[in-house]
């Protein structure tokens, strides 16, 4: 597995939840790490980015100034903190790598398994 996301679970409103997600150093390594997520029967959608060295940041207009993508390359591990979760945040979340920006799927070409986030109101 080269990557895995772990972290979900279940939380209330208002709550806040820490994904990680490691990688193997090969696919890690001068990369820009984004976490995506899908709804029930909706697509998969852009959340966060991260370039490697941590310095630039992006952000879809629905998480931001709630959710903070950070990487630590040491450890092979992004992470995205969220908070003031909504129950609109409630679905699948994925860790992918590209290697140049991107928001769209097409550009991430390693993908994690996925871990479920539910936000209960």
């Amino acid at each position: 597995v080269q990557l895995q996301a772990s972290g979900g679970g279940l939380v209330q409103a208002g709550g806040s939840l820490r994904l990680s997600c490691a990688a193997s150093v090969r696919i890690f390594s001068s990369s820009v790490m984004g976490w995506f997520r899908q709804a029930p029967g909706k697509e998969r959608e852009f959340v966060a980015a991260i370039r490697w060295g941590g310095e630039r940041t992006y952000y879809a207009d629905s998480v931001k100034g709630r959710f903070t993508i950070s990487r630590d390359n040491a450890k092979n591990t992004v992470y995205l903190q969220m908070s003031i979760l909504k129950p609109e945040d409630t679905a699948v979340y994925y860790c992918a790598r590209s290697s140049v920006y991107s928001r769209s799927i097409n550009e991430y070409n390693y993908w994690g398994q996925g871990t479920l986030v539910t936000v209960s109101s």
